[in-house]
């Protein structure tokens, strides 16, 4: 009886073992792995911010190209200031959607100077600089389609888009020490807060446009007066 305990010990306590040297087996190519995708990519962050303004550019461009002229010939005066009536709905829009490009474009280069990246990063700031590629695609379809909800709510799921991968980006870019300028905690809660509120500005257009009136998407307007009225706050604050 003895001699079999003994052997069944045996067994069971090289099995716990082998099955330890496999958790750490598999424990190692977990972090091995994930050191190596979160490990600095080799890429200039000049190159990537070079690539950022680029998109910029063309998106606040295509917004403009957004306004055709009119299919048939006009002959009258009459019928230009039939025109010029039809394109202001359009018009409005598409300064609403150019001003969110530029409050965009000014939080990028305010809040996201890299001195370093990896590849989950790169990747986060093409699908930033996807979403924000199709605001001029959206902001068409809106002006074209504005008796229609389905229209506005493509339109407000783009911005809101744009605007949460811009907050995983800065909160991923904080965490892994790529910042240039190393904010402090209160600076990093001020910008996440800033984009927490566009975030609900941009969930009540929605529902005002569905609720009242589609002219509510002009409050989007709101967004450069709150983010400076923010920012004049934190500075008097710090």
């Amino acid at each position: 009886m003895d001699d079999l305990k003994r052997d069944i010990t045996e067994k069971y306590s090289d099995n716990s073992k082998i099955d330890k040297k496999v958790d750490k087996v598999k424990l190692s190519f977990y972090k091995r792995f994930m050191q190596s995708l979160e490990s600095d990519f080799d890429v200039d962050p000049g190159r990537l911010l070079g690539l950022t303004d680029g998109i910029f550019g063309m998106v606040m461009t295509l917004l403009v190209f957004g306004m055709a002229l009119p299919e048939i010939e006009i002959l009258t005066a009459g019928d230009f200031l039939g025109f010029l009536q039809s394109l202001a709905p359009t018009f409005g829009l598409t300064l609403v959607s150019f001003i969110l490009v530029s409050s965009f474009w000014v939080y990028h280069h305010e809040f996201i100077k890299i001195n370093n990246l990896n590849l989950p990063y790169l990747w986060i700031n093409i699908l930033y600089l996807a979403s924000l590629s199709f605001i001029p695609f959206s902001t068409s379809i809106t002006g074209a389609y504005s008796h229609f909800f389905l229209s506005e709510v493509i339109f407000g799921i783009n911005i809101l888009l744009t605007i949460i991968f811009f907050l995983l980006m800065y909160t991923y870019a904080y965490r892994r020490g790529f910042l240039e300028n190393k904010p402090s905690k209160e600076e990093n809660r001020y910008v996440f807060n800033t984009f927490i509120i566009i975030m609900a500005l941009t969930m009540l257009v929605n529902l005002l446009d569905f609720n009242i009136s589609n002219n509510f998407i002009y409050l989007f307007l709101l967004v450069p007066v709150i983010s400076t009225i923010r920012d004049i706050n934190f500075k008097m604050k710090s």
